[in-house]
């Protein structure tokens, strides 16, 4: 049988439903779907590799083919050493696809045999962003419904964990 894996990459900091949903219905596509969270040292991450991974794991629990692992280094790379066919990639406004359409270019002149599959995000998700959900926790607005219970409770956590001027 022809198995096909796809990677959905990203920093997942935080989860959001939009990702969830990604999630879901990749899920029902490939195969098999590897959550990848990147390793980025030019971003500076409100929750660690280790509490975003577990995250992920608790929220995509009831998806037999999914898993969640971290890497770093090129996409390309992580891709082939996973055996991965395609990278699953979300696109939820023209600004997105510009950029995601170089990316996916520049990852096929890498690697020819790499597809990548740009999926827009169910409609009530399109606006949404874990730099907004950020944004709006951090100014004490509701993030309900933007995020699972699970990573809303957490962001209570680490928001009252945090010294008043890093708020």
């Amino acid at each position: 049988m022809n198995v096909v894996r796809a990677i959905y990459p990203g920093s997942f900091d935080p989860l959001t439903n939009g990702h969830l949903d990604l999630i879901e219905r990749g899920s029902k596509i490939f195969e098999e779907l590897i959550v990848a969270i990147l390793r980025n040292p030019e971003k500076d991450p409100l929750f660690t590799f280790s509490e975003r991974r577990a995250m992920l794991e608790q929220m995509v629990s009831s998806f037999p083919n999914v898993r969640v692992e971290i890497f770093e280094g090129l996409l390309v790379d992580y891709a082939m050493k996973k055996n991965a066919k395609a990278v699953l990639r979300g696109i939820r406004a023209i600004s997105d696809y510009e950029y995601e359409l170089q990316m996916a270019l520049m990852n096929r002149k890498l690697q020819p045999q790499l597809e990548t599959v740009f999926m827009m995000p169910a409609e009530a998700y399109s606006y949404l962003s874990s730099r907004l959900v950020k944004e709006i926790f951090r100014l004490g607005g509701s993030v309900r419904g933007l995020v699972p219970e699970l990573v809303e409770q957490k962001l209570r956590e680490k928001f009252t964990e945090l010294p008043l001027e890093s708020k």
